[in-house]
């Protein structure tokens, strides 16, 4: 994140803002350092400034270095949707990226994120994806799971999933959230985590 130094903190978004050709509100910042001058001269702030732009120029710089580094060429697309944010990938061997099951572009993601947040300090919703293989995946285990929550609220009798990856654990969770008389829950430890898709009759 770039630095900025002003008179305050309004004076150092307002120079971001003008950098980055964004408004103030869309701006979100860290001050580092607060001086203040004798009788009010000399006032100083000093602080970390970033917008979503920023963000998504060091998702493609960070992806683009990491495949540069174990000599695979590829494409990187970022943007951003009422999700959050997208990175699609494309190379000569997708399958080798997606991994068996998924398991090497799960790891991926969770390298992206992990370096994402921790250098924007705030936690976002970032999705890295191979020619779709991850939204087909939550599409798929999405309707696996309202069929088996179907079945669970007929018959009264709760059901437990395989072991699945966080992220479409989540998306199962968020889709059944909204259903009448079903609530979820996650059960096991590390990669033997699963969800669990429990009948409640006071859920209407």
């Amino acid at each position: 994140m770039k630095l900025y130094v002003g008179k305050n903190l309004d004076d150092c978004l307002n120079q971001a803002s003008k950098e980055k050709s964004v408004p103030v509100s869309e701006l979100t910042y860290f001050i580092k350092e607060e001086k203040t001058g004798f009788l009010g001269f000399g006032n100083q702030t000093t602080a970390e400034i970033y917008a979503i732009s920023d963000v998504l120029e060091f998702l493609h710089s960070y992806i683009s270095k990491f495949f540069k580094n174990i000599g695979l060429e590829i494409e990187v697309t970022v943007g951003q949707d009422s999700e959050g944010l997208k990175v699609m990938l494309n190379a000569e061997n997708n399958a080798i990226l997606i991994g068996k099951a998924g398991q090497t572009l799960h790891s991926l993601n969770t390298v992206v994120r992990s370096a994402v947040n921790s250098e924007f300090r705030r936690h976002f919703n970032v999705l890295v994806d191979i020619n779709n293989y991850k939204t087909d995946r939550y599409d798929k285990v999405i309707a696996m799971a309202s069929r088996i929550a179907k079945t669970v609220v007929r018959t009264k009798v709760s059901a437990t999933l395989d072991p699945l990856p966080n992220d479409e654990r989540k998306v199962i969770h968020q889709y059944l959230s909204e259903m009448k008389y079903i609530r979820t829950e996650s059960v096991g430890e590390r990669n033997q985590r699963r969800l669990k898709i429990i009948y409640d009759k006071n859920k209407a």
